[in-house]
């Protein structure tokens, strides 16, 4: 849709044209704008439940319209999360990929590791939202 530059009368007036170029161009990026959200669950134990179950998680946050990040999928694919150094290294790795991202979206219960990214989050005064293993928030 374009806006004309000459108002109901013909006259030029760029004052409306201005104002609403500025309102179609914030909606044309609310639109195509989506925000980076950090997913965490549990990963030790048994991580091939848990993998799928993180796999699922970053599926309903794209569903709900966000771009998800999930290191605890990235970072077991190349360092050992039985070795403590490697599995050290990979939550530091984490923790600085949070600060990317607008929210931290919490799922399942939280786990040691959890812990620590919630704790981050609070430092920064990130949104936290808590979903239970079936993607229900929790409002409380």
């Amino acid at each position: 849709m374009k806006i004309s530059k000459l108002n109901s009368e013909g006259y030029y007036d760029p004052t409306p044209h201005k104002a609403l170029t500025n309102i179609m161009k914030k909606e044309k990026t609310k639109k195509e704008y989506l925000p980076l959200v950090y997913i965490a669950s549990p990963f030790s134990g048994d991580m091939e439940r848990n993998t799928t179950k993180a796999q699922g998680y970053c599926r309903f946050a794209v569903k709900e319209g966000y771009i998800p990040l999930a290191p605890h999928l990235h970072y077991p694919q190349f360092l050992d999360d039985e070795d403590p150094d490697e599995r050290k290294l990979g939550l530091r790795f984490a923790l600085i990929l949070l600060g990317k991202c607008e929210e931290l979206w919490v799922f399942d219960r939280v786990s040691k590791g959890v812990a620590q990214e919630i704790a981050k989050a609070k430092r920064r005064n990130m949104p936290i939202r808590y979903f239970n293993s079936k993607c229900e928030e929790d409002l409380e």
